[in-house]
């Protein structure tokens, strides 16, 4: 008997799926354990396995297409059995026609061939039968909804292996590669390099050299642009290249360079072309741009020859009395990348939407300094100050757990396990990997999970399961000497604390005026969840547990 096959639910917040690929086709027969397809969730992309035998005898939802929880999109069955009655006891009769429809209208469309012309004929075709995969804009993170792409590592007619890295994308969170999963050529480009792309747009297909993609062009909802998109781009493309050659014969695109290696060479202004590669093929790798050691350039002569030069002219005019300036009024401009616009888009929610105030503590940390110079005698690894800080938080928070909480509308959370996110500053914004369960961890084990997300932050490395589930932040600027500030609460959680630099102050012992070394901390709340008294309470069992480290023992 058919059975009906339903959108499944793959993670607690999945409220739909992308059918990002069938591996079947109707008329094929499915075993138990078969990967039917592969749905993309909120959270990834999951094989989808058959868990009965039988036939396909029904597709109710077309590749790249979204369907509810639950939803029908398949039928199981034996052969040339009748599966209307099923899709009239789920409900999804009506929905189901306009899938069924191009199988049904498929014989007069092909009658009338002759006297058509090829564009009407072309949503008709079968998709399954092109041998050509269309690439999507992945989902890279949670709150993910387009991503721009920074470089393209392939051109329209290059060969590429399944695992080959298509293109470099530039999400909210980091910069990531995406692989095509396909092997074969390079056929379209969707979007050109700096463009942004809505998740789930098409941004390429690979496929067989010289297939017909039109009818994925358009099925995927973007036929009068994506038609004429293939030889434009190319064109462009060419064009660009072309220029880029006669301009200037430092262009490095063309050299075979993995995408780590292209951004540290880019940061540290290296040409590709005069790094030697030691990966397969000559291929350029991290070490190899990290060893690299550039020559004396003579292009700094004309530079240093002006210094002279100019000299005279200032010489000549130190005599006014009153001497005139024309300067030049000029700037430069660059699109916000997808962090920038996800840090903006956060951090403007949070204030204008949580009620912040703003209570601060000045905390003695002399005896701090002295534990953490006996620990770092003895200890695997060097503990720092914000290590300190993070594990008194931890501690801290298992004593008040009102600022371990969060804001729901309704409701608010108290969360019982203590996860804490560290703010990492990089060169497109600010990061924040969370330390989980810090409370049950040790100072060491604080120390190297904080250098190990800091390392990978800095080299784009974190993925987004990493800096998720955070219920308290911590913002440390003390490394830069500042004397004190605020920081603005990284929802839903209720509190972040701004951590200043330890300065050496005078301060009143015993009724004496004796040195210090003082460290301000200034706690943000969320007035909806936290009170002032509350706020001042934890700060000061922070400021115990700093002043008193051995308090951390216990």
């Amino acid at each position: 008997m058919a059975e009906v096959v339903k959108m499944p639910k793959m993670s607690d917040t999945m409220t739909e799926g992308v059918l990002a690929k069938w591996h079947k086709k109707v008329g094929d027969k499915v075993k138990s354990g078969d990967v039917l397809a592969e749905i993309e969730t909120d959270k990834a992309t999951m094989d989808f396995e058959s868990y009965q035998d039988g036939t396909l005898l029904y597709i109710g939802i077309q590749e790249g297409a979204a369907a509810p929880v639950d939803s029908v999109i398949a039928i199981l069955g034996k052969e040339g059995e009748d599966y209307k009655s099923l899709l009239d006891q789920a409900g999804s009769g009506a929905a189901a026609k306009p899938a069924e429809e191009p199988a049904k209208e498929a014989p007069p469309a092909a009658d009338k061939a002759p006297a058509a012309t090829t564009a009407p004929a072309a949503p008709k075709v079968d998709l399954s039968s092109i041998p050509a995969t269309v690439i999507r804009m992945p989902l890279l993170s949670d709150t993910m909804t387009e991503g721009t792409i920074e470089k393209w590592n392939f051109k329209v007619g290059d060969k590429v292996k399944a695992d080959d890295s298509l293109a470099d994308v530039a999400t909210d969170k980091a910069t990531m590669e995406v692989v095509g999963y396909e092997a074969g050529t390079l056929l379209y480009i969707g979007v050109k390099e700096g463009e942004a792309a809505k998740v789930n747009d098409i941004i390429a297909i690979v496929g067989k050299e010289g297939t017909d993609i039109t009818p994925l062009l358009q099925d995927g909802g973007s036929a009068p642009a994506a038609e004429a998109a293939p030889a434009t781009e190319t064109k462009t493309e060419a064009t660009a290249t072309a220029t880029a050659t006669e301009a200037s014969n430092t262009d490095d695109s063309r050299v075979k360079a993995s995408p780590l290696a292209r951004k540290i060479a880019k940061d540290k202004g290296i040409n590709l072309n005069d790094v030697k590669g030691s990966a397969e093929g000559g291929r350029i790798i991290k070490k190899d741009v990290e060893e690299y050691t550039p020559s004396a350039k003579p292009a700094a002569a004309p530079v240093t020859e002006a210094a002279p030069a100019a000299a005279p002219a200032a010489a000549a005019k130190a005599p006014i009395v009153l001497p005139t300036f024309t300067g030049e009024e000029k700037f430069s401009e660059r699109p916000v990348t997808q962090m920038r616009k996800a840090i903006s888009r956060r951090l403007s929610e949070s204030l204008f939407t949580a009620p912040h105030f703003y209570v601060t503590m000045s905390i003695d940390m002399d005896q701090a300094i002295v534990a953490r110079t006996r620990m770092n005698e003895i200890a695997p690894v060097k503990i720092s100050f914000n290590d300190f800080v993070v594990k008194a938080c931890a501690v801290a928070l298992r004593q008040h757990p009102a600022i371990n909480s969060s804001f729901l509308g309704d409701k608010i959370r108290t969360n019982e396990h203590v996860h804490i996110g560290v703010a990492v500053a990089v060169d497109e914004g600010l990061l924040v990997p969370v330390i989980k369960f810090a409370d049950g961890k040790s100072l060491s084990h604080i120390s190297v999970e904080v250098k190990e997300f800091a390392g990978k932050a800095k080299s784009k490395k974190l993925q987004p399961n990493e800096m998720e589930g955070s219920t308290f932040t911590i913002s440390n600027l003390g490394m830069f000497g500042v004397d004190e500030f605020t920081a603005i609460i990284n929802t839903p959680n209720a509190c972040i604390l701004a951590v200043s630099g330890i300065q050496a102050v005078p301060v009143v012992k015993n009724g004496a005026v004796v040195p210090g070394n003082i460290m301000k901390v200034t706690l943000s709340a969320d007035h909806r969840v936290v009170d002032g008294a509350t706020a001042a309470a934890f700060l000061q069992t922070l400021k115990q547990l700093l002043e008193e480290p051995v308090r951390l023992l216990i």
